[in-house]
């Protein structure tokens, strides 16, 4: 019998089941319901596009994840993206045009790709980028945001295009959110979530999981006053430590079982709002699913990485397809070797084993 790990079923598998939560989600939001039952069809559609082009060879992920400006107004403590330099004050210089952008978004359109994840810096600040996403209609763009830009302007655009789904930053409590996050920040994101509610938009939040927090953002009392204010989705980020430091902040094999357990108790008792983990049970996924196994990340200035917490890039999507960037040197390594499937003690296979990577793409690039 072969036993061997299907990567392409397990993805399709996930994002149907995504988007088949996300309608139950909006079943009392009629043009919301509306629209994801239409974002359905397309993703059944794309799915089709990835399954077409397996049996030729070729494995398409549904998944990417593209940040979309290096600059952020906040400093949040510790984010890995500014640790790593990713992330800073200044407008980046060479960062891709709103054109260049939507051509990325147009080609994976294209290849079958259902969700791009729309990430920074802060992504609020690339307004054309986003107005950019709006227009692809087939394609649900999450954006993770701080929440500090919600502006009229915004709330008229995700009126018009409901593919355009803001998730905002928020890590559990006031307390425990502005210690990180900044003074007043929960006050503006609770702000925000009533105005979305009132306005009939759908938003989610997203909670960089830790420690000190696993209890309070999976207990019932945080996950009803977010579904009372109109979430209707709830991304668990397992915090990556990037300084000594803060080891103790990331979970281990005792807290991702917990996290996984919760996450199944929370789909059966509270389906009015979607519950998605990352990584997630990397064992069930057999391994890390960046590197386009399931997604890759596309940086500011047109970087193809295997994922944000593993900025190492040995091709640009300036002056490369979508399609060949994923059979870059380094790519192909990573997929060929045992370093995604390895055991780690962190959120990121990838980044607690970064010396290797970089190793990589000198031996690879250098050959």
């Amino acid at each position: 019998m072969n036993n061997e790990f299907d990567i392409q079923q397990y993805m399709t598998e996930g994002v149907e089941r995504v988007v088949s939560d996300a309608v139950k989600a909006t079943l009392r939001n009629p043009k919301e319901s509306a629209f994801m039952l239409g974002f359905a069809r397309a993703s059944a559609a794309a799915s089709a596009k990835r399954k077409k082009a397996k049996k030729k060879g070729e494995h398409i992920p549904p998944f990417l994840i593209a940040s979309i400006t290096s600059k952020c107004n906040l400093h949040c403590a510790g984010c890995y993206s500014r640790c790593n330099h990713a992330t800073v004050d200044s407008e980046p210089v060479t960062q891709l045009s709103d054109e260049e952008w939507y051509k990325i978004f147009d080609e994976a359109d294209q290849l079958g790709i259902s969700f791009i994840l729309l990430a920074g810096g802060e992504p609020m600040l690339r307004r054309d980028v986003i107005e950019a996403a709006g227009r692809k209609k087939n394609i649900l763009f999450p954006i993770f945001t701080n929440g500090t830009f919600m502006d009229e302007r915004y709330l008229e655009l995700f009126d018009s295009s409901r593919n355009l789904i803001p998730i905002m930053s928020i890590e559990g409590k006031k307390d425990i959110t502005d210690a990180r996050r900044g003074v007043g920040i929960y006050d503006r994101l609770i702000g925000n979530m009533d105005e979305l509610h009132e306005r009939g938009l759908i938003f989610g939040a997203s909670v960089t999981v830790t420690t000190e927090n696993i209890k309070e953002v999976t207990s019932d009392e945080f996950l009803r006053e977010l579904s009372d204010r109109g979430c209707k989705a709830v991304i668990y980020v397992e915090f990556v430590p990037v300084t000594e430091d803060a080891g103790h902040l990331a979970p281990g094999d005792a807290d991702r079982e917990y996290l996984t357990k919760e996450i199944a108790r929370l789909r059966e008792e509270r389906p009015e709002m979607v519950y998605i983990s990352f990584p997630g049970d990397e064992k069930s996924s057999g391994g890390c699913v960046a590197a386009g196994r399931g997604f890759f990340h596309i940086n500011s200035h047109g970087g193809a990485e295997p994922c944000p917490f593993s900025p190492y890039s040995d091709v640009n999507i300036r002056n490369s397809s979508l399609l060949d960037a994923m059979h870059s040197p380094l790519f192909t390594a990573l997929r060929d070797s045992d370093i995604l499937k390895d055991d780690h003690a962190g959120g990121c296979v990838l980044y607690e084993k970064r010396d290797l990577v970089s190793s990589l793409i000198n031996e690879k690039v250098g050959a």
